[in-house]
């Protein structure tokens, strides 16, 4: 009984229902997008260092675990040192830059590709090959289809024209490598690293690589951790004001549907009065009025966020087709928090509305015109 007469509520006030519902979805789509895309860029970041296929990085002091921050202090003659500690099979100097092209930036590295590639092995080609010159540059797959580039066009990098060598796989790092030499040059940087990636003789002794040259005379003060910690340190959590943001963006959104839900179940209270004076001089106790304006507002939240998750989705897969090079991420654990806050937020702002509905005299209900 009591469903069929939420359900036919909402069918007779069909404008005021969708406008609850779009509003949920609004909500939950805010949620998983914006938070599906900071995790994606982060969690890109993350799987793009893995890819490289080092064991243990060496950085400068107080340097940030986002490459392309800190520059190029390190004097490359600290490679020397490190190639002669036990352990170490492999050591890549590489220099970072920011460069701005157009409204974005993009990261760049320098690196001397031999070493590079006896990291993680050689990178795999999807057209032309390595660098034949000092002014070729390799780019990923994703960022060649994002900017519509293919092999042997010209791009620019730091105000310099470079001709596209090769384009590889993605997640090997960057999504653009020059050669070392070339970007020490265009950074007035000329024998210096912004870090070194290291290959350990077998990746159960990063540790004691690590722990060697945290005491090794003079390297004291640099930064150096594995590999395996390197990437756990990528988390909302350890990234500036990343989870503030996410923070942020939650509690408007859960402003949004509590606003909108308070609005739409207060206006149907005042609407319904004489039906709630009805039902309660049929016997009707208080706790069946609230339980009947919660349930409706149940429906409605759970309406708006199969809606949300459903638009999210489709979202998301256009946004990646249109621009290649955004991720994001949107996982079962979000689209249950999602769903848990949505559902909250609807219950919250139909609690006055309710109550205010139970508290009606019945008499004074049924005289209200």
């Amino acid at each position: 009984m009591m469903n069929r007469m939420i359900a036919a509520n909402l069918v007779h006030r069909p404008i005021r229902s969708l406008i609850s519902i779009v509003a949920i979805a609004l909500e939950v789509t805010l949620i998983l997008l914006i938070v599906g895309l900071s995790l994606g860029v982060l969690n890109d970041s993350r799987q793009r260092q893995a890819g490289i296929g080092a064991d243990v990085v060496v950085m400068p002091p107080g340097s940030s675990y986002f490459v392309g921050l800190t520059g190029a202090p390190m004097p490359i003659k600290v490679g020397d040192v490190l190639k002669k500690l036990p352990h170490v099979a492999v050591v890549a100097p590489v220099v970072t830059n920011i460069s701005a092209n157009g409204a974005s930036l993009e990261v760049i590295s320098g690196i001397d590709l031999d070493t590079y590639e006896n990291l993680g092995g050689p990178f795999h080609y999807t057209q032309g090959g390595p660098f034949e010159g000092p002014d070729d540059a390799l780019v990923d797959d994703l960022w060649a289809q994002s900017k519509h580039v293919k092999v042997s066009d010209t791009i620019h990098v730091l105000n310099q024209p470079f001709r596209v060598a090769g384009i590889v796989e993605h997640g090997r790092g960057v999504r653009m490598i020059l050669q070392i030499g070339k970007l020490q040059d265009l950074m007035g940087a000329k024998d210096k690293a912004s870090l070194f990636y290291i290959k350990t003789d077998n990746p159960g002794n990063a540790d004691l690589v690590v722990d060697e040259i945290k005491h090794f005379r003079g390297m004291e003060g640099y930064q150096t951790v594995s590999m395996a910690y390197y990437l756990s340190m990528m988390t909302p959590g350890n990234t500036p004001l990343l989870k503030s943001f996410i923070d942020v963006v939650i509690a408007i959104s859960m402003i949004i549907g509590f606003i909108v839900i308070f609005q739409a179940m207060y206006a149907a209270v005042m609407e319904r009065t004489r039906e709630i004076g009805i039902l309660k001089s049929m016997g009707a106790s208080k706790f069946y009025i609230v339980n009947a304006i919660l349930r409706e507002t149940l429906l409605l939240a759970l309406a708006g966020v199969v809606v949300g998750i459903l638009f999210s989705l489709a979202a998301r897969i256009g946004l990646q087709r249109g621009m290649p090079l955004t991720q994001i991420d949107i996982d079962a654990v979000w689209i249950l928090w999602a769903t848990i806050l949505a559902l909250v937020g609807a219950i919250l702002g139909a609690l006055y509305p309710a109550f205010k509905a139970a508290q009606k005299d019945p008499i004074d209900a049924l005289a209200y015109e």
